[in-house]
């Protein structure tokens, strides 16, 4: 069985989405291969798939062999047809969305020189921000090999050595990931590292160079630095990167061959700046972060796991900076500026006068907006306006307490079903969506149906095959024409509503008997769980306003729910004519168009003069520039990325103080 596709995965298969295909690879008991420019390769092996460097928008064949090779290969299909493939995940305990509140956007990558007028050494800056401290440095020593030749009668047992090492180390890694204090980002690099570790192309180059005579680590060293060379000279910076992944994770294994811990990194003072030749992500994930003042390096880049790690903590990084790292190594102190790349050893007064105010700036801004965490923005005439958090997973939920969100305004049931090769069942969503309620007893949470179609496939659900999947059979389209899957949705709803202010709206309405059938659907949940004696509450039914026809028929919409969501993502391109994923027409996909703001101001008028609230989900609803408008267009709740959580409560504190109260009767 075997068939072709276009790669829709977002910037292809690199190391998270790639081990996420091996793991949906390895499901199948047939083999699989997966082809790329007449090259095929083991669709099970992570490191032989990366090398195979498949990228967005590359066709690939996936070819399988046995009993199951037909699932497996519409199963494989599928997963390079989404573009969130690998992006995406939300179960308690696995990786969270990279574009939700994952690490922010890499900075440009300054190529690394010697020494400047300053005195200062310049690497790559992989993580923005200031560092000023004392150094701590961690220079683990070079792992040396006995060297030695196997006699044949020993080959068997350093095999058994090796399989035992691997065993071992994976074992350590899955505690680590148990443990529950590594965040959801640093979780995924483990889980990649981890399935590296055991990845066939690592094991079979180790066992054959054991065959050849060599001990287990130096097979281990031979075999890594093999595929570590073959990955540098990709020619793709990302992928040149898990050249360091490879060789973090051979030293891991050896350093378990051989009886021996890492270095600790434990005892980190706060405010260090940790300096090393190279560390591995699993490493730094397992460090004391929140006290450190900043990472230098002599290895890595801007698109290294070590580098991400640093981002999605704040923790201003430099890498790459070669042998100047050694300058670094007996300094007592150092300054970090991870926004240019430049390091400083034991840096003059005038250095560290200038970082110390740097510093102070960076952290006073950073102060000042958690003043606003607890904030409630309140008009002149008493409406509070609601700046809530989207959130596609439960471990979102953290940083969105943290940054003060009233509720949540979003939550993305999709990412449920697509991280499962099977749909998930009525007592996981009621779980999951009982937890979000109980996360925000004082606000409401608002979840929405699935959202799902020919550019969003998942497992369970056969999508027909569409010019134009956006305009096509997805979202609340394709949920009432399957009523299966729909109301075990409704169901789940129902019995979660239980457990807090648990709202629930519908994407992609076009028409009132689209709300008229979901409503008869929810009633005849409510007597089936009535009936089975489960217990389950009623909860207020809203629409999203994101197609033109939702717009034009906001009058009659209004009569029939409980609340209106702009999501001006969709609805900015379908009023433009402008497919947002498309660059070439990008300048016309802005919210701040005139024929845009004219489509949410009429929604918002038929909100109004009804009665009832409208929000905004979109991503507009964190713009500065538009903020004023959609106030005076009467909108009552924000919702938005954790991370512009602050800064907009205290945009909208500063813009109600202007108000004037009205008068008193």
């Amino acid at each position: 069985m075997e068939r072709s596709t276009i790669v829709r995965v977002q910037e292809g298969l690199h190391a998270r989405p790639a081990t996420r295909f091996v793991r949906l690879a390895k499901g199948f008991e047939s083999d699989v291969e997966i082809v790329k420019g007449g090259k095929a390769v083991s669709a099970k092996s992570s490191v032989k798939l990366m090398l195979l460097g498949v990228k967005e928008n590359d066709e690939v064949t996936i070819r399988a062999n046995g009993a199951d090779a037909i699932e497996a290969v519409e199963a494989l299909i599928a997963y390079l047809e989404n573009p969130r493939s690998g992006v995406e995940e939300g179960a308690a305990g696995q990786e969270a969305p990279a574009d939700a509140s994952s690490a922010p956007p890499q900075p440009p990558a300054a190529a690394p020189v010697a020494a400047d007028v300053h005195g200062g050494l310049r690497g790559v800056a992989a993580s923005a921000g200031f560092g000023l401290g004392p150094v701590f440095a961690h220079f683990p020593p070079q792992i040396v090999p006995r060297n030695e030749t196997l006699t044949g009668d020993q080959i068997g047992a350093e095999k058994e050595r090796f399989e035992q090492a691997v065993r071992r180390l994976q074992e350590k890694l899955d505690r680590s990931l148990g443990a529950g204090d590594m965040q959801a980002s640093d979780r995924g690099i483990v889980t990649a590292l981890r399935d590296i570790a055991s990845d066939e192309a690592l094991r079979e180059g180790t066992l054959e160079a054991i065959d050849g005579g060599f001990d287990a680590v130096s097979a281990v060293i031979a075999a890594s630095s093999r595929l570590a060379a073959d990955f540098r000279n990709l020619d793709d910076a990302y992928m040149s990167a898990r050249a360091e992944d490879l060789e973090a994770i051979a030293r891991q294994i050896c350093l378990t061959l051989l009886g021996q811990e890492e270095a600790k990194l434990d005892d980190i003072a706060e405010g260090a700046i940790l300096v090393a030749e190279d560390i591995g992500a699993w490493d730094l994930a397992r460090a004391p972060l929140k006290r450190l003042g900043g990472v230098v390096c002599g290895h890595g880049g801007a698109t290294s796991h070590v580098a991400i790690i640093a981002r999605t903590h704040g923790i201003p990084a430099v890498l790459g900076l070669g042998d100047g790292v050694h300058a670094l190594r007996d300094a007592a102190e150092a300054a970090v500026d991870g926004s240019t790349g430049f390091v400083f050893a034991d840096p003059d007064a005038g250095t560290r006068t200038r970082f110390a105010a740097m510093i102070r700036a960076a952290d006073s801004e950073k102060e000042a907006l958690k003043a606003y965490k607890d904030v409630v923005p309140r008009r002149a005439d008493g409406t509070v306006i609601h700046v809530a958090a989207n959130l596609g997973s439960l471990e979102e939920i953290e940083a969105a307490q943290e940054a003060g969100a009233m509720g949540v305004g979003l939550f993305r049931t999709e990412l449920l079903f697509m991280r499962h090769m099977h749909l998930p069942s009525e007592d996981m969503q009621a779980e999951t969506y009982a937890a979000l309620a109980r996360a925000f007893p004082e606000h409401p949470v608002i979840v929405r149906t699935l959202d799902i179609g020919g550019d969003k496939p998942i497992a369970g659900v056969e999508f027909p095959e569409e010019e134009n999947p956006f305009l096509g059979w997805r979202g609340i389209r394709m949920c009432l024409d399957r009523p299966d899957i729909f109301k075990v949705q409704l169901r789940a709803l129902l019995r979660a509503a239980v457990h807090g202010n648990l709202r629930v709206m519908l994407p992609m309405v076009s028409a009132v008997e689209e709300v008229r059938r979901t409503r008869a659907l929810i009633d005849e949940c409510a007597a089936e769980l009535a009936a089975e004696g489960v217990a389950h509450a009623d909860f207020p039914l809203g629409v999203m306003i994101e197609t033109p026809a939702a717009v034009f028929g906001a009058a009659a919409l209004a009569k029939e729910v409980a609340f209106f969501s702009v999501g001006t993502n969709d609805l900015t391109q379908y009023v433009m004519a402008a497919d947002r994923l498309n660059p070439a027409v990008a300048a016309l996909n802005d919210a701040a168009h005139p024929a845009v703001m004219a489509a949410i101001e009429q929604a918002a008028q038929a909100a109004v003069a009804a009665g009832i609230e409208i929000g905004m989900c979109g991503e507009a609803a964190a713009r500065a520039d538009l903020i004023p408008e959609f106030i005076r267009m009467g909108l009552t709740e924000l919702s938005m990325s954790p991370a512009s959580i602050q800064a907009v409560k205290k945009q909208l504190q500063a813009l109600f103080e202007g108000e004037k109260a009205p008068p008193s009767r």
